[in-house]
């Protein structure tokens, strides 16, 4: 891997922690967010076997024009135009109703990008591991069953990205009684 490649994923890396900084994850332990894109982009690189640096990026930054105060534009100057249509295409648009949102990923899910539905599945696998893993705070075991159905739909409209993902993800889904 040449230096630039190594030099702009660190920076990404910082930008994302920089940017998510205060954030904690749902979990008991309060996790720091940043553990998330990070974790997801180590889905990609070890098993999804996705070496694009864009793509990784993208899943470095994939929660931050969502999640903070960061916009598409600054994506666009600090990495690229790549990058930032990846990030764009895996943002919700945090003006809408939640349920509208959820919805909104199923039905949009088919249509992204290659290199957008990487990242969707990457963020959904680290996602499901996390509830297996441990109960958010203020979720009831319902809710967590109603986030797996819901995942699965959107995983519906991704398939055919990376046979590695798709298989970690269906393992839940079966594990739930989905598949």
């Amino acid at each position: 891997m040449s230096h630039d490649i190594v030099e702009d994923l660190i920076k990404c890396v910082n930008f994302a922690a920089i940017k998510h900084k205060t954030q904690k994850r749902k979990d008991p332990e309060q996790t720091p967010y940043i553990n998330h894109p990070i974790g997801v982009a180590q889905i990609l690189t070890s098993e999804g076997g996705i070496t694009d640096p864009a793509v990784i990026k993208a899943a470095l930054l994939h929660d931050t024009v969502e999640d903070t105060d960061c916009t598409i534009e600054e994506i666009q100057q600090e990495f690229g135009q790549e990058v930032a249509g990846i990030v764009s295409e895996v943002t919700d648009d945090k003006s809408l109703p939640k349920a509208e949102r959820k919805r909104l990923q199923i039905e949009t899910a088919p249509s992204k990008s290659p290199k957008a539905k990487l990242v969707k599945l990457a963020d959904k696998l680290y996602n499901l591991r996390d509830l297996e893993r441990v109960t958010p705070v203020g979720f009831t075991e319902q809710r967590v069953q109603e986030y797996f159905e819901w995942a699965s739909k959107v995983v519906e409209g991704l398939r055919g990205s990376n046979q590695q993902l798709e298989s970690q993800l269906d393992k839940l889904f079966k594990d739930r009684g989905l598949k």
